[in-house]
């Protein structure tokens, strides 16, 4: 068989690796997400991440793969946990420029190292993203099917929207409080009284390279239908605009049925009103505890 014919070469990562790996990523950068600089890189290599930080920290140390061709060139990258709390295997983030041969050979390796455990993919929100918790099957499908090949089961969480700022002609609520968010100086809250009680709310991300992000919009439940939300989002888009955003995204989570007290038919709808358009469907993937993973030899890493 012709070198070139092979699946790659698995090995671990190393310093010299950042700049092939960074390029990965960002082949994979959807709309609405920021270049990936080193900064970003190594709070991802060292398992950080200020999105689901929690969840980061229950993790054990991460295992960061490369894999390269028959040449060298590193052309896909994955990174791995444990999570002893319930003796999970959490494979975190992979790239690998959609090609076949090396999301199997990826996803391969890390199930070998979970051996007989439950495994999870794509559940947080790494550094390299701004919220990114799942999967763009869309953007990805490759890897999506190598995910179902591998035994995984999709899960459906999040649609992925993007819109450009500033949005014109949008209510605004009056004497909205604006603070940074308890224990997130990267965030804004945004607060409407009336009577001593805050009847609606928002949190946005400071943005990134241009790109905000609308984390948590809320109403309470006896006064909506009354247009604070969509006034309260004015709100929420202005200090975007202000903080220097020329864009804004959104995830909604989109697990509920119609009819559902979670169905967010009415939220996208009104997001979609004032030019919030969807980028993506986001998944998350799971596969049961049992031999078959023990089963699957992994690509050796050298």
């Amino acid at each position: 068989m012709s070198p070139h014919l092979r699946g790659p070469t698995l090995r671990p990562f190393t310093s010299a690796d950042r700049n092939a790996v960074l390029a990965l990523v960002d082949d994979d950068r959807m709309g609405g997400q920021p270049v990936s600089t080193p900064a970003m890189l190594d709070e991802a290599l060292q398992g950080r991440s200020s999105v689901d930080a929690g969840w980061w920290a229950e993790l054990e140390p991460p295992d960061v793969v490369v894999a390269e061709d028959a040449d060298g060139v590193v052309v896909g990258v994955a990174s791995y946990a444990l999570r002893l709390k319930d003796d999970t295997g959490q494979l975190l983030w992979l790239h690998c420029r959609e090609d076949e041969r090396t999301a199997d050979a990826l996803i391969r390796h890390a199930l070998a190292a979970f051996g007989t455990r439950e495994a999870h993919a794509f559940t947080f929100a790494s550094a390299l993203s701004l919220g990114l918790e799942a999967l763009p099957v869309l953007h990805r499908p490759t890897t999506a099917e190598a995910l179902r090949r591998a035994g995984f089961t999709g899960e459906r969480l999040w649609r992925y929207m993007l819109a450009a700022l500033p949005v014109d002609g949008m209510p605004r609520l009056p004497d909205v409080r604006v603070g940074h968010e308890p224990g997130d100086r990267q965030a804004w809250r945004l607060e409407a009284r009336r009577d001593r009680r805050v009847v609606a709310e928002a949190v946005v991300g400071s943005p990134v390279q241009g790109i905000g992000v609308l984390r948590w919009i809320g109403v309470l439940p006896d006064l909506r239908g009354r247009g604070l939300g969509r006034a309260m989002l004015g709100n929420a888009l202005g200090v975007l605009t202000e903080c220097g955003a020329d864009k804004v995204v959104l995830y909604v989570d989109d697990d509920a049925a119609a009819g559902d007290e979670r169905d967010r038919t009415a939220a996208v709808s009104l997001y979609e009103s004032v030019g919030f358009a969807e980028v993506d469907r986001l998944y998350s993937y799971s596969r049961p505890r049992g031999p078959g993973a023990a089963r699957m030899p992994a690509p050796k890493a050298s």
